[in-house]
């Protein structure tokens, strides 16, 4: 059985897998009361920037305090599955006898990409999020790691990406690309402010993100097994998808998560 920790984002108290494969971690727990699990404000931690990196602050814990060969990350309600149509979706989630067989073929597991079909990647963030910092995420790109550039502006022409900062990967990997994203992070912290957003757009850092992951595979030409992704809560499809075009047919901006 391979040595692998995907760590669970949690922001509140939540039923979580008792696999094995998993680490519970209260990310965001700076001055916060405990829901019962380690927080990510012990050893090297940025816990203080939860409210504008989200799950990234649990990264970034797991990647300086934490000694494994594989790590991942995934979401209280969000999990890896290889399985359908289970009664009880905790039952569906990815084991470590799963994962351990899956990497035995790829040293990344990502999820399945989300296709947007009539708009790209970077028209979606465009409609529904304020677009600068993405802007000025490709300005440093360009500056600083140049060879990454192109795979950033594929971004306006790509409909499909590999989203919610979910990923295993093998511990090497992942250490390299956390070093690229946090850097990049860092200055896009001293070129924008985040206080003239609301906290619903503040966020920004860890939505962009999610749209750098494929930049990173995409250079590096790595390969990865796509998997299914599982939501324990239920999803209100119809304001999802009336959210959606909302955002894509009369440019209005996302206010909340769906």
């Amino acid at each position: 059985m391979k040595d692998i920790k995907v760590i669970v984002a949690m922001h509140k108290p939540y039923q979580a897998s008792e696999d094995p494969l998993y680490y519970p971690l209260h990310v965001g727990a700076t001055e916060k009361e405990s829901i019962g699990y380690i927080g990510d404000d012990s050893g090297d931690n940025i816990s203080e920037k939860n409210p504008y990196y989200c799950e990234l602050t649990g990264l970034y814990w797991a990647m300086h305090n934490l000694d494994f060969d594989y790590i991942g990350l995934c979401h209280y309600r969000r999990y890896f599955s290889l399985k359908h149509s289970v009664k009880n979706k905790l039952d569906s989630v990815l084991t470590l006898q799963e994962a351990s067989q899956l990497l035995e073929h790829s040293d990344i597991i990502l999820p399945k990409k989300r296709h947007y079909y009539i708009e790209s990647i970077y028209e979606h963030y465009k409609n529904t999020m304020y677009v600068e910092p993405l802007d000025i995420t490709g300005d440093i790109i360009r500056e600083k790691y140049p060879e990454y550039y192109p795979a950033f502006q594929d971004l306006h022409k790509r409909t499909s990406a590999h989203l919610f900062n979910m990923f295993i990967m093998k511990k090497e990997i992942a250490a390299n690309y956390c070093d690229w994203l946090f850097s990049i992070l860092d200055e896009l912290e001293n070129r924008t402010d985040y206080t003239q957003y609301d906290a619903f757009h503040a966020r920004y850092f860890g939505r962009i993100s999610e749209r750098l992951m494929d930049v990173y595979i995409q250079t590096n030409h790595l390969e990865y097994k796509e998997i299914r992704v599982t939501d324990l809560g239920d999803t209100n499809w119809r304001k999802k998808i009336l959210g959606f075009l909302s955002a894509t047919l009369f440019k209005k901006k996302y206010k909340q998560s769906f």
